[in-house]
């Protein structure tokens, strides 16, 4: 139903990409498919011993590829404050914020902002991300902002009472909630982008099914041993997890506010399409609740209505 056939699009050179964890996983793949087709990206990561070694890798498949990397903690607001500062005086235009970066189940940790983690590095720091290049990526013709949420969505609820997990901590909880953020945050930020008229972007999702990435580094042991011949049914590989976000990127048919997934056994895998979201991804008040307890939270507020 919805294809995109990546190397032999021949019109991408010229444009800039911003790719949150860019150094492994899905971040990785992504960065190598969009490199492959002419685009110029900006490796946002955290550790840049390993995004020296993607890159790399990376060099050693594409060796005309333009890259660049910067620094950036997600979790940390002024880590996001300083990425964007540095991007802002070298670049003029942004074709695609990929916010893909993000941590998954791990132990409870409170950052210096007062967030627990996975909130922190899943959603405020995307969302700080956004409303810093919003103005730059809205003067982009054609631009896409592409959130990555997670089929963990499905069972999950934005708990604004304990938003930071301080009362009760459950490590996939906490994670449930962040990627239904995120989902909430990509159709919230469509509505905002048409009702400012900002007719240059369009906000989309995706999620990758389930892969075996380094965001499963906190699974227990005996979980992830006893589990893996299920695993190796149900799993794809970080290279085909990471269509979902190409199709949302660079797909000749995507709208804004659209959400793409694997179409395979309970969308953990198989090839990308039209994703379902639950229907607390659509309620517009806590969508509006959170947007504005997100902007209260990070110090930024951006694409009012």
């Amino acid at each position: 139903m919805y294809n995109i056939e990546l190397d032999e699009k021949t019109n991408l050179k010229d444009k800039i990409a911003i790719v949150t964890g860019a150094n492994a996983g899905l971040g990785f793949e992504t960065t190598l498919a969009l490199v492959k087709n002419g685009f110029t990206v900006v490796m946002a990561c955290r550790n840049i011993e390993k995004a020296d070694g993607a890159k790399s890798e990376i060099l050693k498949q594409v060796p005309n590829a333009q890259l660049e990397i910067l620094k950036i903690d997600l979790s940390q607001l002024d880590s996001v404050r300083e990425f964007a500062d540095s991007f802002l005086t070298k670049y003029t235009r942004i074709d695609l914020l990929i916010n893909n970066a993000g941590v998954m189940m791990p132990p409870y940790q409170r950052t210096e902002d007062g967030f627990e983690l996975q909130m922190a590095a899943n959603y405020f720091g995307h969302f700080l991300l956004t409303g810093l290049l919003i103005d730059l990526i809205t003067k982009t013709k054609n631009s896409r902002i592409v959130s990555l949420s997670s089929i963990a969505h499905k069972n999950a609820s934005i708990n604004f009472d304990d938003l930071q997990s301080e009362q009760k901590y459950s490590k996939f909880g906490a994670y449930g909630q962040s990627k239904l953020a995120c989902l909430i945050f990509s159709k919230e930020l469509q509505r905002r982008l048409e009702a400012n008229q900002k007719v240059n972007s369009i906000s989309v999702a995706a999620h990758p099914g389930a892969s075996k990435t380094e965001l499963a580094r906190h699974l227990p042991k005996l979980a992830t041993i006893l589990l893996s011949p299920l695993l190796l049914l149900v799993t794809h590989s970080p290279k085909n997890a990471a269509k979902s976000t190409l199709l949302a990127a660079l797909g000749d048919q995507v709208n804004g506010g659209d959400y793409y997934g694997p179409q395979g056994f309970m969308d953990m895998n198989g090839s990308p399409g039209a994703a379902k979201a639950e229907p607390q991804a659509y309620d517009v008040l806590d969508a509006k609740r959170l947007w504005e307890v997100s902007e209260k939270l990070t110090g930024i507020h951006f694409l009012n209505y």
